[in-house]
């Protein structure tokens, strides 16, 4: 059995019930440009999202997990995409929803159950993830978890009237 489960917070599955939660960070303009979106989503589009949520990784190529206190309340959301499984690699990201639940821990500690899996069960061999360069505290996190800017792609990301730098961090797992 898989333990994805950390002293404070765990990671589990997607499940129909968590539609609302899903649809407040989706529907969230403060973080679309985390997430590279730039349009709202429909009950509709995330419930069939989450009928579909069960494909294995595999199939899919990406996994979203809920993060969850031991109070079961669901905190936020770890992902990985780009899976290939041929050369071993998948990028992450992760958001906390709420402030309040921000720099806390939840995040070091759910990516550090995610990279734990990444190496024990899909035998991954590196991770990637993009970051903003004005996102200090995603640049902290991950840094903090052994990434290493591996290089920065200029002018990248369109934001507001301006061209944002994004970064690209890397983690050779094993």
């Amino acid at each position: 059995m898989v333990n994805l489960k950390g002293k404070h917070i765990y990671l589990r599955a997607l499940e129909p019930e968590d539609l609302e939660f899903i649809h407040e960070i989706e529907n969230n303009q403060k973080i679309w440009e985390i997430s590279n979106t730039i349009t709202p989503y429909s009950k509709f589009l995330i419930k069939q999202y989450l009928e579909n949520a069960h494909q294995d990784i595999y199939e899919a190529k990406q996994l979203r997990l809920v993060i969850c206190d031991i109070e079961d309340e669901a905190l936020g959301l770890v992902d990985l995409f780009d899976f290939d499984f041929k050369n071993k690699r998948a990028g992450i990201g992760i958001l906390i929803k709420d402030e309040i639940n921000r720099q806390r821990g939840y995040g070091q500690e759910a990516l550090k159950l995610l990279m734990h899996y990444c190496n024990s069960h899909l035998d991954l061999h590196q991770l990637y993830c993009n970051i903003s360069e004005d996102n200090t505290i995603s640049l902290k996190l991950f840094e903090s978890l052994g990434f290493i800017t591996v290089g920065i792609k200029k002018e990248w990301n369109y934001v507001n009237g301006l061209y944002k730098n994004e970064y690209l961090l890397q983690r050779i797992l094993n």
